[in-house]
């Protein structure tokens, strides 16, 4: 038996029962019995508890199994001293290496609590406000959030609360949950005949009354834990004659991992039988989810009778002790789901009310994101039009750029590009820069010698005399024609 069990499967985290020796063997007549060929098992599977810190729960019990120390006190501590936290003092004496690990697991563990939390707020409201990670992480009350780095013994203490109160709520969340998938499947019924005419009802009700006889019509069913119920395992499922029945020998074949206790999973796989009578998957009138309930029921119902000290697990002397009583031997008669209805009316009535309000607000959710898509759409419509706009502007720049631009030149060969003005009249050729037309009443100027220096200041005379450092010409210098110093 492992310790590991222990703490997951008894709702205290850390049980005594680590250390409970295996059964010692019974001595019976093996002419009458043939017990089954002793194999060799594998070590049995850490069993998922359903809590959402399964995984460090289970990481925590794996390193603590493997202290020596800390593993005899356990031995040796009541289960009343485990439920008042008096074995979590002992963490100050495990080894180094093990107090190590269990740091390390801390932080992981609040390493996955922070990013759930994140993501959540991701979610819930976006990242305009910044996350108060030690205000969220009260919720988790089986670890010590003002200390994410080591693990402590308040940790330990922490941890076996919460996970004793966790595991005796996680029956009573199971039977909620079925309870809401029971009247979820009423209701959808209700709402399917309603889209019947008459005659459609009437045939569907007629369909759905006989499975429910089809499913009540079955062979008798055991009271779970009876002599009776176990008698009947003994012989179909052991292969053992009734009448060598022996309580020792049939706690010892099914416990399972031989460690000296019936926990919850061994439990209800000795009502496989008993189900068997009422469900089978290949009817139509017949729910799967029903069987687990149901075996659930029975589970919860010999844990309340046989186990005496309430830590979920039955020992062999809680189980030897419930066979010497009347219950045992003279059991009622039990009543299975189908004569124990899962809800009444008025919480059907209640669960329908609320998925009223729960359609309605969905209706008005709905309405709000059509209106927020028509208005995105719109705006993509106002969007797409400057886009379009823009475009043409553009484009229409671009048109009268190009108009304006000069024409090229393509010069082929030797030819020589026409200038623009050439061989044009002088009176039309362009002008160079800086020069200004003439008037025209200053065009005809006389071009003979005599009239360019009359009535003309600026042009010396023949007499008049020489400025400084010009000489006169020689009387036999050449004459040079008056046509030269003109100027265009």
């Amino acid at each position: 038996m492992s310790f590991t069990k222990g703490l997951i499967t008894s709702c205290l985290v850390l049980a005594s029962v680590m250390f409970c020796a295996n059964a010692v063997p019974i001595s019976i007549d093996k002419t009458k019995v043939k017990l089954p060929e002793e194999t060799v098992k594998d070590p049995p599977q850490s069993v998922d508890t359903g809590l959402h810190y399964d995984r460090y729960l289970r990481e925590v019990i794996d390193f603590l199994e493997k202290d020596k120390h800390f593993r005899d006190k356990l031995h040796n501590t009541d289960m009343e001293d485990i439920k008042q936290g008096k074995l979590a003092k002992e963490l100050d004496f495990v080894s180094h290496h093990v107090r190590t690990k269990l740091d390390e697991l801390k932080r992981q563990e609040v390493s996955r609590l922070r990013t759930l939390i994140k993501a959540k707020q991701d979610i819930e409201g976006g990242n305009d406000f910044v996350v108060d990670h030690q205000a969220l992480l009260k919720q988790f009350e089986y670890l010590n959030h003002m200390n994410p780095h080591t693990f402590e013994v308040e940790d330990l203490d922490r941890l076996i609360k919460s996970a004793t109160n966790d595991l005796e709520n996680y029956d009573k969340e199971r039977h909620e949950e079925f309870k809401r998938y029971e009247m979820m499947k009423e209701h959808e019924r209700r709402e399917h005949l309603k889209t019947l005419d008459e005659e459609g009802r009437k045939k569907e009700e007629e369909h759905y009354e006989e499975m429910k006889k089809k499913h009540a019509d079955h062979p008798k069913v055991n009271h779970p834990g009876s002599k009776d119920q176990l008698k009947e395992v003994w012989e179909e499922a052991d292969g053992l004659d009734p009448e060598d029945f022996d309580p020792k020998t049939f706690f010892n074949l099914h416990d399972t991992n031989g460690d000296g206790f019936f926990d919850e999973q061994e439990l209800e796989a000795l009502f496989t039988k008993e189900l068997e009578k009422i469900y089978d998957p290949t009817n139509e009138e017949d729910d799967m989810l029903e069987m687990e309930e149901e075996r659930l029921r029975m589970r919860e119902h010999v844990m309340n009778e046989v186990d005496s000290n309430k830590d979920r697990l039955v020992s062999l002397d809680e189980f030897l002790v419930a066979t010497r009583k009347k219950e045992f031997l003279e059991p009622d008669s039990w009543e299975t789901l189908e004569q124990n209805q899962a809800y009444t009316e008025e919480e059907m009535r209640e669960f329908e009310e609320q998925l009223a309000r729960q359609e309605q607000d969905l209706n008005q959710k709905a309405a709000d994101l059509q209106k927020q898509k028509e208005e995105l759409e719109r705006q993509q419509d106002q969007l797409n039009a400057q886009k379009i706009e823009l475009q043409q502007a553009v484009e229409h720049m671009e048109r009268l750029k190009t108009q304006n631009e000069p024409p090229e030149m393509h010069i082929e060969g030797n030819a020589v590009p026409e200038m623009i003005g050439h061989n044009q009249p002088p009176e039309h050729q362009p002008l160079p820069p800086g020069h200004q037309d003439v008037p025209p009443e200053q065009n005809n100027i006389p071009l003979n010698q005599q009239d360019l220096g009359q009535g003309h200041p600026n042009i010396p005379q023949n007499n008049q005399p020489m400025p400084p450092g010009h000489n006169n010409l020689p009387q036999n210098s050449p004459q040079v024609p008056l046509d030269h110093y003109n100027v265009p």
